[in-house]
């Protein structure tokens, strides 16, 4: 299933969708189709401006971002926090060593500004490697690095490195935090990404408190056009479609018991 997803995904994104529509477009015009290369064309043209000219990725992905809200003031003394995994740039650190963080990072550095807050509570990553070829460390691994550099003492670390999605981050870890006694944990990830991982985390019945972080929207974005930042429009969308898949998936598969979790 894994695999699967990894290459669903590889075609299903935005851009590689347009492609695969001009790809289309040209064998039909090869074998003469005009009708169906100037229908596949059309769609695919239609995809690339959405993605690359509009803000309708940043508008679902503050939709997704919004189920959560970020907490008003800091927890009363949590005795854990669970952080996922997806914040550092493995294949970077794997041959470089060192930290090196991806867009991703706030759930690290929102991890350690709590951990140095409340200094009794455990620090629980789970994260492992999430590539198809399995060579590179994870982030429960790189996660040792990080919190070894400000101070943070390994006995208050818990990782879990054998997860390489977000159905196994949750999978993984029960057994884990009944082991170490943790109840009622802080969960620490990406906003857009909380309705799929609370979804989970109820499913499996492991009482978690949401604590979102990595806000990539405004919280004001309206539907536009915007010419002024492609990369950026491509990147938002392609998040935002990746964790609309996610939670349909996830539901059709019966890992969660909402489409859309909510409060």
């Amino acid at each position: 299933m894994f695999v699967v997803s990894k290459l669903f995904w590889m075609a299903a994104q935005p851009l590689s969708l347009a492609f695969l529509f001009a790809t289309l477009a040209f064998f039909a015009l090869i074998f003469h189709r005009r009708k169906t290369a100037i229908s596949a064309l059309l769609v695919g043209l239609i995809i690339l401006f959405l993605t690359l000219y509009t803000t309708l990725g940043s508008y679902a992905l503050q939709g997704l971002e919004a189920r959560f809200a970020r907490p008003a003031g800091d927890p009363a003394a949590p005795s854990c926090m669970i952080v996922l995994g997806g914040a550092f740039d493995t294949e970077v650190t794997t041959q470089r060593g060192g930290i090196e963080f991806n867009q991703a990072s706030e759930r690290f550095v929102e991890a350690l500004r709590l951990a140095q807050q409340f200094p009794r509570s455990k620090i629980f990553v789970s994260g492992g490697d999430g590539s198809l070829s399995g060579s590179y460390e994870g982030d429960a691994a790189a996660s040792e690095r990080f919190f070894a550099t400000f101070g943070v003492p390994a006995e208050r670390l818990i990782g879990e490195p054998a997860s390489r999605t977000t159905y196994e981050n949750v999978e993984n870890s029960g057994a884990l935090l009944e082991r170490n006694g943790l109840s009622n944990c802080l969960l620490i990830t990406s906003a857009f990404h909380m309705p799929r991982s609370i979804g989970l985390f109820r499913k499996a019945g492991i009482d978690v408190v949401p604590w979102p972080v990595d806000f990539r929207t405004s919280g004001i974005v309206t539907p536009a056009l915007d010419f002024t930042q492609p990369t950026l429009n491509a990147q938002q969308m392609a998040t935002a479609v990746r964790e609309g898949i996610g939670l349909a998936a996830y539901y059709a598969l019966g890992r969660t018991s909402a489409l859309y979790p909510a409060p």
